[in-house]
């Protein structure tokens, strides 16, 4: 094999592979990545065992060929290669090693055969359906944030991605929550995803996937199978297994008569909450909510390191209520409003809390008090 790439084309291509490979790992072909040139194209394939990523680049191909290095080697080479460099790969097959060129600098990689890489097995995908990148961006962004990362309730340590009933008809959602706060996101319904098996997409993958979501102009090609997903671009095709698992019915703890009504400007929320939880202590930092006739007052108390308080002028005509909850969450949820106004739905301070942005009913988030 003999190639020659583009720096800056050939870090993209790299660093979106070697970011699937596992830092630890007992099985050395796992920290390789697959080099494979053809034609005009040469592809970079990097699996763990449950997320397979492949990123195609343009190259002059002077011999084809295919070997495997290993990825985060190259990619700390490629990175500190100087801009606009030409990069040249060559591997005679016999030697065991990559050569590495760029102008004066020169690097020997050892190299394992690539027969012994592991390539996913190809799933009979079931649905396959198109949508806009910023659809996805939103519908995983918006969700991410309430993963579990507890073990023990591995059904939860992902984004359920289905298709469900909403107001409009049928819609694309995407459902995450750790038993503490929740997020529900809904988009319309691509064109052939109507048939789509409900799938748990796995946290590393959600960040993974990120990566494809960024070019706003792109269309993502997906496919989904009872035990795969796989996003795919023209330039970059990412495979993942799902969570084997049954998502709990999350219909249950979205509050419908929740009638206590708060609408606050978004951003001037997040601020004050953030600035009175600086006193708060770290385990709990629980927040208190005290509402009045259009006033909220947030405070803590923290008896080993003090006391803070803040009023905002708010919307709020109902009765007053006091109620608490972890600084965290209240920032994590206030943070995902892109429009001015956040409207907070309570019913008592034992109960779930809704939160929504303005009137747009397509993004619902529910956060669980807490007693102060």
């Amino acid at each position: 094999m003999k190639i020659s790439v583009e720096r800056g084309v050939l870090l993209k291509a790299v660093g979106q592979a070697q970011s699937v490979v596992e830092r630890r790992n007992t099985i050395p072909i796992l920290a390789n990545v697959l080099i494979e040139a053809e034609g005009d194209t040469v592809s970079f394939r990097a699996t763990d065992l449950d997320i397979e990523v492949i990123d195609k680049a343009p190259a002059q191909v002077e011999r084809a060929g295919a070997t495997t290095v290993s990825a985060t080697t190259l990619h700390e080479i490629v990175r500190k290669l100087p801009d606009g460099a030409l990069v040249s790969l060559m591997d005679d097959g016999a030697s065991g090693r990559l050569a590495v060129e760029a102008g004066r600098s020169n690097f020997s990689l050892a190299t394992l055969p690539k027969e012994d890489f592991p390539v996913m097995a190809s799933s009979e995908y079931q649905t396959n359906f198109s949508a806009d990148a910023p659809v996805l961006r939103r519908l995983f962004d918006k969700s991410k944030f309430a993963i579990s990362t507890e073990e023990t309730r591995y059904y939860l340590n992902g984004v359920y991605m289905h298709v469900a009933d909403s107001d409009g008809g049928k819609a694309l959602r995407c459902v995450a929550t750790d038993g503490h706060r929740l997020a529900r996101i809904d988009a319309d319904l691509p064109d052939g995803a109507a048939d789509m098996a409900g799938v748990i997409v796995p946290r590393k993958t959600v960040a993974e996937l990120r990566k494809l979501l960024d070019d706003d102009d792109m269309k993502i090609a997906v496919s989904v199978s009872e035990t795969k997903v796989r996003f795919a671009t023209p330039d970059i095709t990412l495979t993942s297994k799902v969570i084997d698992g049954t998502f709990p019915d999350y219909t249950r703890v979205i509050p419908s008569g929740n009638t206590r009504k708060l609408e606050v400007d978004a951003a001037e929320f997040a601020k004050a909450v953030d600035r009175v939880a600086t006193v708060s202590s770290e385990r709990s930092r629980a927040v208190k909510l005290a509402l009045d006739e259009d006033k909220l007052v947030l405070s803590v108390n923290a008896p080993d390191s003090g006391a803070a308080e803040e009023e905002l002028a708010v919307a709020y005509g109902d009765e007053r209520l006091e109620i608490g909850f972890n600084a965290k969450y209240l920032l994590e949820i206030a943070g995902q409003v892109d429009r001015e106004n956040a409207v907070f739905l309570f019913n008592s301070a034992g109960d779930p809390t809704l939160m929504r942005e303005g009137n747009d009913l397509s993004a619902v988030y529910v956060v669980m008090p807490m007693r102060v």
